[in-house]
């Protein structure tokens, strides 16, 4: 049981999201996920005692999850009892709207699709959900998909109406979860770990797919990014994530070769990474066209907090980009890095407005001397520990000072009464509530940072019971 700060014109039942960042909470829902899944089919299982030559009933189960995946339809679900399968899976099958296909773990226990013995073509996830539309994917344990170079833990290709959540991905030679030429999806709840061994990809990648989310997931501990939405991805939103510990990019916005647009990354944390926290990107030329970063915290990653790319080759076209009321922290492990950088002379509509970049190690704002003037607005930002350094900039009405936040050392960047953060954010564009859903703005005007200042004077402390 966990207690919390409830407004008192709230208690009538809204119950917001957890206060404290350090100790990371996630409290977003996805229908279906959790508790008793409906079926309005046939209800199947599986088991490690079973035969796939019993009808699949509870006290008859099949043996392997392949032999459900040959045999749901529209409207059936598959609980799979605890234990270890050593298969691959490959759903054959579509759902439809009101009759998705369920393949879940039984509640409560412990299944996991195990890999390290099966050799899958180059191309195939060790759940292969190809071809398929209204299907749900929940509660299993997907361990070492391999050998070859490009085999996800679970990969959704030329699919619709997928939703993919609280499962475990470990040790996968591409993508944890990769979701490919595919619409209407949902990665939500997931936690990757030890992804793209193989060296391609990222730990969750979304390519040239239309409406998405990708939310609520733990992504850490992997070679190459964290989470990438890419490649002609659009009308998407990556929010609520928590990346650390991956070797290259946290959270990756990249056009690639494909026109990528409409894509809003929110409310994420990511920290501890060996390269930039967040970025956008066209890398081979695509146009990126309409990204909001906004709410976000990045802190002591190895370089830039975030960053407006000009890699990769000479043609990186991109153009409205807001970057907008985040919190960058304590960025740059060595000699180099900084809070929020502008490197690409090409992007145009660029706005960087109500961050807060403080104590990082070489720079808080910096645009490279080659943008044209006219293609970045910088205003309304709080700069604490300007360096001097080539290419660093203050903006227009900015504010300097120590943030005050309540422990940043901890992860925990909520602001204390009388930081100079409070009020003196602007409304333009500003996001209507902060990292935890508060409101904005709530005092006299727009604070400046992800977290709005909330005076808990004004609030009764009731306990509040988070039920999973």
């Amino acid at each position: 049981m966990k207690s919390q700060w409830i407004p008192k014109l709230l208690i009538s039942g809204v119950v917001l999201p957890a206060l404290l960042w350090g100790g990371y909470t996630t409290l977003g829902t996805v229908p279906g996920e959790r508790g008793a899944l409906t079926s309005t089919g046939i209800v199947y299982y599986v088991a490690p005692t079973g035969s796939d030559s019993n009808p699949g009933t509870q006290n008859y189960p099949w043996r392997t999850i392949q032999k459900a995946a040959d045999t749901l339809t529209a409207g059936d679900t598959v609980y799979i009892r605890a234990g270890i399968y050593k298969e691959g899976v490959s759903p054959q099958n579509s759902g439809s709207a009101d009759n998705y296909i369920v393949y879940a773990a039984y509640p409560g226990e412990i299944v996991t699709i195990d890999g390290a013995s099966v050799t899958l073509p180059e191309w195939n996830g060790l759940f292969n959900l190809v071809g398929q539309d209204y299907i749900r994917v929940s509660g299993l344990r997907v361990i070492n998909a391999g050998p070859g170079p490009h085999n996800p833990g679970i990969l959704v290709e030329d699919a619709s109406y997928i939703l993919i959540a609280h499962n475990y991905v470990y040790n996968s030679s591409d993508s944890g979860i990769m979701v490919w030429n595919s619409d209407h999806v949902s990665v939500a709840h997931n936690e990757i770990e030890g992804a793209c061994y193989g060296g391609y990809n990222e730990g969750i990648s979304v390519g040239r797919t239309d409406t998405f989310e990708v939310k609520y997931n733990h992504v850490h501990h992997s070679i190459k990014e964290g989470v990438c939405a890419k490649d002609g991805a659009s009308n998407g939103k990556v929010f609520g994530n928590h990346v650390h510990d991956t070797d290259a990019v946290g959270i990756y916005v990249d056009a690639q070769t494909e026109y990528t647009y409409n894509i809003d990354v929110f409310e994420n944390v990511v920290h501890d990474i060996a390269a930039n926290g967040f970025v956008v990107a066209s890398e081979q030329g695509g146009t990126l066209e309409n990204v909001k970063l906004y709410n976000n915290v990045a802190y002591n990653n190895k370089w830039v907090g975030f960053d407006v790319s000009s890699c990769c080759i000479a043609l990186h076209p991109m153009s409205n980009v807001q970057i907008i009321n985040n919190t960058s922290y304590d960025n740059g492990w060595d000699s180099w890095g900084g809070g929020i950088a502008l490197d690409n002379p090409q992007a145009e509509g660029i706005v960087i407005r109500n961050n807060i970049c403080s104590q990082n190690l070489y720079f808080q704002i910096a645009v490279d001397p080659t943008v044209p003037v006219q293609n970045v607005t910088v205003d309304h930002n709080l700069i604490d520990g300007y360096r001097g350094t080539e290419g660093e900039i203050y903006g227009n009405n900015y504010v300097t000072g120590n943030p005050m936040f309540d422990h940043a050392a901890g992860g925990n960047f909520h602001l204390q009464q009388g930081s100079p953060a409070i009020d003196n954010g602007s409304s333009t564009a500003a996001p209507p509530t902060d990292f935890e859903g508060h409101a904005r703005p709530y005092g006299a005007g727009y604070d400046i940072g992800a977290d709005e200042y909330i005076d808990f004077t004004d609030f009764v402390y009731l306990p509040v019971i988070f039920r999973k």
